[in-house]
């Protein structure tokens, strides 16, 4: 296993910032070494095309795109979906909205109406509120509604699939489509124990990033039906996306989605133990409860928080600062047990 520490000045560190911060294994690194290759914008790169066809089939699509980003796979799905003025219903934490640079607003002309909810999930009943009439020329046209799951900024919060089939019913019964940001989605899988072409069927396009959880070191998948995922391709080109021999990379993504996934729940096991051991520090007034592997934590003392990551730091832990007074700690394929074990220790001490 590739070690997640890095060095801060020649310090050892335990990189809990992200789960984007994974280094790719030796055998990944073979496996992407070893990767045949040909030019992607004709098509002719045999480890990009494998890799499209393994992840479309296992969640029941027809067609996938592979990209650099999940921000790329999004703005693109956003940008098929959607015509310049129309409008987003999406979370008003949704990464899309929030993380994404302003894309929804210059790469496609649309507005968006951001819609509050438990922990990042909206539902059918406040997505149905929204749906603007379409006879009436002073609003926007609602064209397509976006869910995040598991949601960022919920903390990793997972979605109900009752609450997704309801949701998913109501945009079919309205021609409206419906978009995954699929940044995390095995982690979501892995607690809702569905199989991914299941939890596909939903939806019409879904964003799938390899470079998180799974450990890949870049790119992203853009799922869908083949008339889709060809006209996604066509505003990949526009946006700057078309890579050539980029099979290297897109190796590491196969690697991941073939080896990577059925070890996601030891991430959500750390992820929980880190959860426990937070709340005996007496600088803590909660932990928002654990679902998944991303762990938030409330300061009593708001004013204290950056003085806490640095005195994690110090202590050879990284974390990251996640609003006023809360700070964040994820955990993914490079946190060893003993790693985890060490974090809880620390943390018991403060």
């Amino acid at each position: 296993m590739t070690s997640s520490r890095i060095f801060v000045k020649s310090k050892q560190m335990i990189d809990l910032r992200s789960d984007t911060v994974t280094l790719p294994s030796s055998e990944m690194r073979t496996a992407m070494a070893n990767a045949p290759v040909g030019d992607d914008v004709f098509k002719e790169d045999p480890t990009i095309l494998e890799l499209e066809a393994y992840g479309a089939k296992l969640f029941g699509k027809e067609a996938a795109l592979f990209c650099s980003s999940g921000t790329q796979t999004n703005q693109i799905a956003i940008n098929v979906h959607v015509q310049p003025g129309g409008e987003v219903i999406c979370h008003e934490e949704s990464h899309i909205y929030k993380y994404e640079g302003g894309g929804i607003a210059k790469n496609s002309g649309a507005s968006v109406r951001l819609l509050p909810g438990d922990r990042g999930r909206i539902t059918a009943a406040a997505i149905s509120k929204w749906i603007n009439p379409a006879h009436d020329v002073h609003f926007p046209l609602t064209q397509l509604v976006s869910l995040e799951d598991t949601a960022n900024r919920g903390g990793g919060a997972v979605y109900d699939v009752a609450e997704i089939a309801q949701i998913s019913s109501l945009c079919k019964a309205l021609n409206l489509p419906l978009h995954l940001d699929g940044a995390r989605v095995f982690n979501a899988l892995a607690v809702n124990g569905l199989d991914p072409a299941a939890y596909g069927a939903y939806y019409d396009s879904i964003s799938v990033c390899l470079s998180k959880g799974l450990g890949a070191p870049v790119g992203s998948l853009l799922l869908g039906s083949a008339t889709f995922i060809e006209k996604a391709r066509r505003v990949r080109k526009v946006m700057g996306g078309g890579m050539r021999q980029a099979g290297i990379i897109a190796a590491g993504g196969l690697y991941a989605l073939q080896n990577n996934v059925e070890r996601i729940p030891l991430d959500h096991l750390h992820a929980k133990q880190l959860e426990q051991a937070l709340n005996t520090c007496p600088q803590i007034q909660e932990v928002v409860p654990v679902q998944t592997n991303i762990v938030v934590a409330i300061l009593k003392d708001a004013s204290k928080r950056d003085i806490f990551i640095e005195q994690l730091k110090e202590k050879g832990i990284l974390c990251m600062a996640f609003g006023p007074g809360m700070i964040r700690m994820v955990t993914h394929l490079d946190i060893t047990a003993s790693d985890c074990e060490f974090c809880i220790e620390t943390l018991q001490k403060m």
